[in-house]
């Protein structure tokens, strides 16, 4: 297996492959739970507030069940953030640590650079080749459900979780978590923010450092605080560029011309 190309990153073909091994994955995620006692969960533990925050009601952050997952998933992410993949066995544990961060819920071809950073882990259900870049952070205190061929830039953060505006209720401790949705070939560009409740569409590119307050249609390119419409793609266009891009590919000449478009300069203040 050609693990790297520069000795830290793992090559796309021994990312699926490990990820594609979920027996191997499985099996060493077993070994781990027991090597680092991550016990999947109490049962005998109330799981009223757990559900409450699901289900977008204001909970108690503070509730026994919600601590310990939080705790749990904490130690998993020191475990991750520290580790290494230099080798198709660290591959395949760093695999095994995610797989039991979100509970198997979890495509093959992801990957994501540490440091991460979530609040629980079990509430992130991720699509095939997802790829998260340094410093990303997901607030799961609602379902996160991310599509397919999803790219992360660095430190984006999507954050599930909220608290009122009403100072006087903010204070007394309570929360509530909305759910965020993302589709399928999705760029989210650095430092980009994705708020509570908002649902992202397929085929969405979003402009780094922007902040989404409001739900995005598909095939669309957003950018800025907050983020707006900045471009509308033609589908059947995306499809005919892929389909002339695949054609090119099988003859050993994909991109073979193609730079990127020059960027313009900013224009300068009218003199006086």
């Amino acid at each position: 297996m050609a693990l790297t190309t520069d000795s830290t990153t793992p090559t796309t073909e021994a990312v699926k492959e490990a990820t594609s091994q979920s027996i191997s994955v499985a099996i060493h995620a077993a070994k781990l739970e027991k090597e680092y006692n991550f016990t999947p969960e109490h049962p005998e533990l109330d799981h009223s507030q757990k559900q409450r925050m699901l289900d977008a009601k204001v909970y108690n952050p503070s509730d026994p069940l919600l601590v310990y997952e939080r705790a749990r998933a904490r130690d998993l992410m020191r475990v991750y953030n520290s580790s290494t993949a230099n080798t198709p066995e660290e591959l395949v544990k760093r695999q095994s640590i995610l797989h039991l961060l979100t509970r198997g819920k979890m495509g093959t071809g992801c990957w994501i650079e540490p440091p991460f950073n979530c609040d629980y882990g079990c509430n992130i259900t991720m699509g095939n080749n997802v790829y998260m870049n340094f410093n990303c952070v997901v607030l799961d205190c609602g379902y996160v459900d991310i599509g397919d061929n999803v790219f992360f830039a660095p430190n984006v953060q999507v954050f599930g979780a909220a608290h009122p505006i009403n100072p006087l209720t903010r204070s007394k401790g309570v929360e509530f978590g909305m759910p965020i949705k993302i589709g399928n070939d999705v760029w989210v560009g650095g430092g980009a923010i994705i708020c509570p409740g908002v649902t992202i569409g397929d085929g969405v590119t979003i402009g780094a450092g922007s902040v989404v307050t409001k739900n995005v249609p598909p095939y669309t390119v957003v950018g800025g605080n907050p983020a707006k419409i900045l471009k509308v793609l033609d589908r059947e266009e995306c499809q005919k560029e892929d389909r002339e891009y695949e054609e090119l590919k099988a003859l050993g000449k994909a991109f073979e011309d193609w730079t990127p478009v020059p960027k313009g300069t900013l224009a300068l203040p009218p003199s006086k």
